[in-house]
């Protein structure tokens, strides 16, 4: 039956061993004003054959066949063709039994001694009615379990920082993640930090070509192996190899690629080390002032494997700082009424306008005025991790960080 049909034709099937009452149920459906196709059974079993090659939208079913007496016609129809409509035909002394069938299932029930055409036409319509109904809030609730179970395991595949391995954390981390798909919890970008047992801080950010289901699976599978790697003593140029060889094997189609930043904290020595792959550079603060820190580029990661061109970056840093990750879904986005973009530059000139102490307020009220630019304009994912430190960890310096290039960071 075309869903929302204003006149729609209905194809119901009658299960009836007794050719008398046959005979008075096709007599009763032709002075309806239904529209239908009846289809005509002795026995369930050929009932049911029946139904294996075709849909209907009600079956009449009695309850009384040579091959099933009772209820358990009922639950061979439903289980035949869980999608139609089932209205029990009963005998007058037999109420007991249509209201059993109702409670195993059924739509509704008729005694047949007081079945006449008015009532089996309503009857037929309201019986498929709420069927149609109950299996959609069916449907309904168990896209409801989906969602929450789905929730659940996008929250658990979520980072949790390694941070403090030693006691008091010599950094803290804030980050803010924000899929693009909607109702999602993650997508393609990923981000994650650890301390590992010497004090370095090891920390990853990164963005997964494409979309959807395939982007957000393969942008954990790369952020639970760098974690891996990481806490497995792989550095560097080795731990990118051995990204690109996972991420080769793992996505879904030839042409997927990501780009990341790979940003290892020595505070004892003030130094951080950068690889860049294909991603584009942190953010460093120094004395209230942001900006982009000059860093070494390499390639993304699956564009050309075997390449494998991934320069370390070192750079000097200040006693209290902060370095900020962060993917493109930050600045990507419009930046006012016109066509102009926001850019990395728009996107600095924004956060040393939006100065705060507070490492969560800020990421809030930064991305809250990156979406007020853009107005909902583009959508995608994005990540934000920020690295604080303070100076208990980190030596004392000279002068201002110096960038390599021989230039000064602030």
């Amino acid at each position: 039956m075309p869903a929302g049909s204003a006149d729609p034709r209905y194809r119901i099937l009658l299960v009836e061993d007794d050719a008398g009452d046959a005979v008075l149920v096709r007599e009763y459906l032709a002075d309806t004003e239904l529209a239908y196709t009846l289809l005509w059974h002795k026995t369930l079993s050929e009932a049911r054959t029946e139904l294996q090659g075709r849909a209907v939208d009600c079956v009449l079913l009695d309850l009384h066949l040579p091959d099933a007496v009772g209820l358990s016609g009922v639950s061979a129809i439903q289980e035949a063709a869980p999608e139609a409509a089932v209205i029990v035909l009963t005998g007058l002394a037999e109420s007991q039994a249509g209201a059993d069938a109702l409670a195993a299932g059924a739509q509704d029930y008729l005694v047949k001694d007081k079945v006449e055409p008015e009532l089996l036409q309503r009857a037929v319509r309201y019986a498929v009615q709420r069927k149609q109904t109950e299996r959609a809030g069916a449907d309904l609730q168990a896209g409801h379990l989906r969602a929450q179970e789905n929730a659940r395991l996008e929250r658990g595949l979520l980072p949790q920082p390694m941070l403090g391995i030693a006691g008091t954390p010599a950094v803290t981390a804030t980050s803010r993640y924000l899929p693009g798909r909607e109702r999602a919890l993650l997508g393609g970008d990923f981000l994650d930090v650890v301390e590992t047992d010497n004090g370095l801080v090891h920390a990853v950010i990164g963005d997964v070509s494409g979309h959807g289901p395939d982007a957000a699976a393969l942008g954990v599978c790369l952020r639970i192996t760098w974690r891996a790697l990481v806490l497995g003593g792989h550095r560097g140029h080795e731990l990118l190899r051995l990204l690109e060889r996972m991420l080769v094997a793992e996505r879904a189609q030839t042409d997927m690629f990501a780009t990341c930043s790979l940003v290892t904290l020595d505070l004892s020595a003030s130094t951080a080390t950068i690889h860049l792959a294909g991603h584009h550079e942190p953010l460093l603060t120094d004395s209230g002032a942001t900006g982009e820190v000059v860093a070494q580029h390499g390639i993304g990661l699956g564009i050309a494997p075997g390449v494998e061109h991934w320069p370390p970056t070192t750079l000097r840093l200040p006693r209290v700082g902060t370095l900020t990750l962060y993917t493109d879904g930050l600045f990507e986005g419009h930046a006012g009424d016109g066509g102009d973009r926001l850019g990395p530059d728009g996107l600095l000139a924004l956060i040393n306008r939006l100065s705060s102490d507070d490492p969560d307020s800020l990421l809030d009220r930064l991305i809250a005025a990156v979406s007020e630019l853009n107005a909902g304009r583009h959508t995608d994912d994005l990540a934000i991790l920020r690295l604080d430190w303070a100076t208990a960890r980190v030596g004392a310096q000279p002068g201002p960080p110096t960038l390599p290039g021989g230039t000064t960071s602030m």
